[in-house]
């Protein structure tokens, strides 16, 4: 398990590889300069209940893996996580598409 740290105070354990699938999106937004949020469910031992933030230019952000290697990118998971990122909703882990699904708006 990786981690998503953001301004050096609020953490969520995130599976490497959906962590960089993240990050890919995460990055891509930030330099457009597009300012988003990102909400991630609580573990239940914090409540289970849901974290915002709201992510821009200045932000801190820190990924950290617990693998050495980076894993393979799903261009089809990208292209969900970025639909969702530009969202009203926000930016939110979303499952990874199976080999015939469409991108879930």
């Amino acid at each position: 398990m990786g981690k998503f740290i953001y301004q050096e105070s609020i953490s969520v354990e995130i599976e490497d590889r959906a962590l960089a699938h993240l990050q890919v999106v995460m990055f891509d937004k930030l330099r457009r300069a597009e300012s988003f949020a990102f909400t991630w469910r609580n573990d239940a031992s914090l409540g289970d209940g849901r974290t915002t933030v709201w992510l821009n230019a200045a932000s801190s952000l820190v990924f950290k893996y617990h693998g050495s290697r980076a894993p393979q990118l799903d261009p089809g998971w990208l292209e969900a996580l970025a639909t969702v990122a530009n969202s009203t909703t926000g930016l939110h882990l979303v499952p990874e598409p199976g080999p015939d699904s469409v991108a879930v708006a």
